[in-house]
C-alpha cells in the first residue's frame, strides 16, 4: 500500500501538468526500459488490476494478452518509442463500462506500483503519468 503523502504529491503534480498538452519524449522511452521495460510494467499493471475487487469486473470478457499488447504499444508511442499511433480514442474503448474516478485511480495506483516494482525512476514515472493524465477525461464517465 502506498503512503498517503507521496500519493498526494503525485496527485498535485498530475493536476499541475494535466492542462498542458502531452508531447512525445524520446528519452522517456529509454528511461522506461524500451519496449521490454514497458511490456513488463504494463503486464504487471494488468495482472494486478484483474484481481483487484474494485475493478476486476471491468476486465471481464477482455483478452488480457491483447490488452497488454495494445497498452504497451500506446505507451511506447506516447513515450517517443518506435510504435505507431492508434487512432481509436479512449472514449469508445471505455464508454460502455461506466467507469468512475475511483476506478481510474485504482488502475493508476497499479501502474505506479508496477513501475516501482520494475525500478522505474520516479521522474520517468511522473513524465509517463503526465502523458496519460489527459486520457482521464475520455475514460471516466460523466
Amino acid at each position: 500500500m502506498r503512503s498517503f503523502l507521496p500519493s498526494l504529491a503525485l496527485a498535485a503534480a498530475l493536476v499541475a501538468c494535466a492542462a498542458r498538452p502531452p508531447q512525445n519524449d524520446a528519452a522517456l522511452y529509454n528511461d522506461l526500459g524500451g519496449m521490454p521495460g514497458i511490456q513488463r510494467v504494463i503486464g504487471d499493471m494488468i495482472d494486478r488490476s484483474v484481481v483487484d475487487p474494485r475493478i476486476a469486473w471491468s476486465f471481464d470478457n477482455t483478452n488480457h494478452d491483447r490488452l497488454k499488447r495494445l497498452i504497451s504499444q500506446q505507451v511506447c508511442n506516447l513515450s517517443g518509442g518506435p510504435c505507431a499511433r492508434r487512432e481509436r480514442g479512449m472514449g469508445p474503448a471505455h464508454r460502455h463500462l461506466g467507469l468512475r474516478e475511483s476506478h481510474f485511480n485504482a488502475v493508476v495506483e497499479h501502474l505506479q506500483d508496477s513501475m516501482d516494482a520494475a525500478g522505474t525512476p520516479f521522474r520517468a514515472q511522473l513524465r509517463l503519468l503526465r502523458l496519460l493524465a489527459p486520457m482521464k477525461r475520455e475514460i471516466v464517465a460523466g
